[in-house]
This record gives C-alpha cells, sequence and structure tokens, in this order.
C-alpha cells in the first residue's frame, strides 16, 4: 500500500489539504469542499486510515518544500512552481491538465480554447470535467479556465476563491476589460 505525506496549510484563500507521494505533489485540495466533489482524503467518519489502496502520513517536514512554494505565490512572489507533481487520471484528463499548466501566469483561456489545444475542438464539456476532477489545485490552474463570453464558472473552491485567485495574478482585470 503507498504512502502519501500530508500536510494542512493555512493561504490567503482559507485552509488547504496536500498529499505527496515520492514521485511529487498528488493532491491540493481546498478544506471546504463543495457537495459531491471528489477528495483523495479519507472521509473522517470512518475509522479507516487507507482509500484507495493509500495510507496517509502527517508530515509537515516533508511537504514544506511545497508549502514554501505556496506560500510565495500568496505572496505574490511566485509566479511559477517548480516542485514535481504525480499526476494520477485518463488520459483525457491529464491531457487537460497539461494544457492548464500551459497557462501562463495572468492569462485565462477558455474550456472551447483548452478543447482545442487537446485535439478535441468539440469536448469542451468533456474539459470542465477533467476540470472539475483536477486533483492539484491553483498548481495545476483550473482557476484560469474561464467561459467563452468571459464570465467566471464553475470551481471547486467557489467562484469567490476563483475571483480571488484571479485578481492575485492580475487576469481578472483583463477578463473584466475583454
Amino acid at each position: 500500500m503507498e504512502t502519501l505525506h500530508t500536510t494542512n496549510m493555512r493561504s490567503a484563500i482559507g485552509p488547504l489539504f496536500l498529499a505527496a507521494s515520492t514521485h511529487g505533489l498528488v493532491a491540493l485540495e481546498f478544506d471546504a469542499r463543495l457537495p459531491g466533489q471528489q477528495s483523495i482524503r479519507p472521509n473522517p467518519r470512518h475509522l479507516r486510515k487507507e482509500k484507495n489502496g493509500f495510507t496517509f502520513a502527517n508530515s509537515l517536514r516533508l511537504l514544506q518544500p511545497y508549502v514554501n512554494e505556496l506560500e510565495e505565490y500568496f505572496a505574490g512572489k511566485r509566479r511559477k512552481f517548480s516542485f514535481p507533481l504525480d499526476l494520477r487520471g485518463t488520459d483525457f484528463q491529464l491531457a487537460c491538465w497539461r494544457a492548464l499548466l500551459a497557462i501562463p501566469y495572468g492569462e485565462t483561456r477558455s474550456y472551447a480554447a483548452i478543447a482545442r489545444a487537446v485535439g478535441k475542438p468539440n469536448a469542451f464539456r468533456a474539459v470542465g470535467m477533467a476540470n472539475n476532477r483536477n486533483p492539484v489545485a491553483i498548481v495545476v490552474p483550473c482557476h484560469r479556465v474561464i467561459a467563452s463570453d468571459g464570465t467566471l464558472c464553475g470551481y471547486g473552491g467557489g467562484l469567490d476563491t476563483k475571483r480571488r485567485l484571479l485578481e492575485l495574478e492580475g487576469a481578472l482585470t483583463r477578463v473584466l476589460a475583454a
């Protein structure tokens, strides 16, 4: 059974949960989740410590490099993360998440643009579902994806959090000006 090292951190947008394997960051989740939103974390009502073949070991020491870069991001001192990711998903999800990673800091793309980027121009709804399943919020920047008409829509951390992240990056003023 694989052990994921975990920690919780405070951030400008609220508490965050981080989990990493020996290969990189597996999950970055908002503490507050919307109903039905997926989580790698075990249900606290369960006494079992494992989920999906994982055991969890709390380890701020091992996750400190991730926490440091996230703190720099929230302080406006970091635009790109340098730590490794251990993304796990379907081939289509991985393609979508790689396309998200290509969106520069301070910019946005539409779901349709991401669909075109992954070679599936009519799959904008499927792109939305892949974004919904993104296990590494903020770092894999699904907050940078907006509707084709320029409006903010759908975000696992809530639209207020999406707005705050885009404001932090200076992207919201460009969205509103478009």
